[in-house]
């Protein structure tokens, strides 16, 4: 898996702050954003603390994600407030050998790597075999597996970022996506810190949001973002 943060709103810390102090000022918004940056720390922190995430919509980051597998970009458009750009099946057909992603659980597994391999091999070639009959990619492609390797082009605003990552760091998610997220974090807390020092799963401000489902890990969950 490769994730890289392709860009996002310039200082996108005082944009948040200027828009924060505008709702509460008559003066001009050159001038917010002059004064704005003195006060900028102290006003993001009590910004985020009390839950008015309204004005982190006026920051958006944009990720390239590469080798994640289909079953985890079918997870990421649930997000429906990003946008995404992903690599088509339909017009780039992989004659080649295509990537694809193994869990752990599986590679570890003795009965069952080797005929994981083994499945991912014929369907490469069965859908080789169709694209070479003449059949198009568009409809060769019924045969991928989940398993299949993409790519995308991610777009999302800070406020959507930290439901993102409310939801996708948590230990209950699935662990590709819960990888990208924590990777997507990393590169948001070094481009804009005030905005993220908080942001994580739903334990690291209160009680677990699972309940019964909870991993029953909090401590050790704190910590780990803590350290982040």
């Amino acid at each position: 898996m490769v994730v890289q943060l392709l860009a996002c709103t310039p200082d996108a810390e005082d944009v948040v702050a200027a828009a924060a102090q505008l709702c509460y000022s008559a003066s001009s918004i050159s001038q917010i954003l002059e004064r704005g940056r003195s006060k900028k720390k102290a006003l993001l922190e009590k910004i985020v603390s009390a839950g008015h995430f309204s004005v982190l919509e006026h920051a958006s980051f944009t990720f390239g994600v590469e080798d994640i597998s289909r079953a985890c970009s079918h997870q990421l458009v649930r997000h429906r407030l990003a946008s995404f750009s992903q690599q088509s099946q339909r017009y780039v057909s992989v004659v080649e050998k295509f990537g694809s992603v193994t869990p752990e659980s599986i590679s570890s597994h003795p009965d069952f790597r080797d005929r994981y391999a083994e499945f991912i091999r014929e369907t490469q070639e069965f859908y080789r075999e169709m694209l070479a009959a003449g059949i198009p990619a568009e409809d060769a492609r019924f045969v991928l597996p989940n398993a299949v390797g993409t790519k995308l082009v991610m777009t999302m605003n800070a406020r959507e970022l930290h439901h993102f990552f409310r939801l996708r760091c948590c230990y209950r998610a699935q662990w590709e996506i819960r990888d990208m997220a924590l990777e997507m974090l990393r590169l948001v807390r070094r481009k804009a810190p005030l905005l993220f020092a908080d942001a994580g799963p739903g334990c690291l401000a209160g009680d677990c949001p699972e309940g019964a489902m909870s991993c029953g890990r909090m401590e050790q969950v704190r910590e780990e973002f803590r350290q982040l």
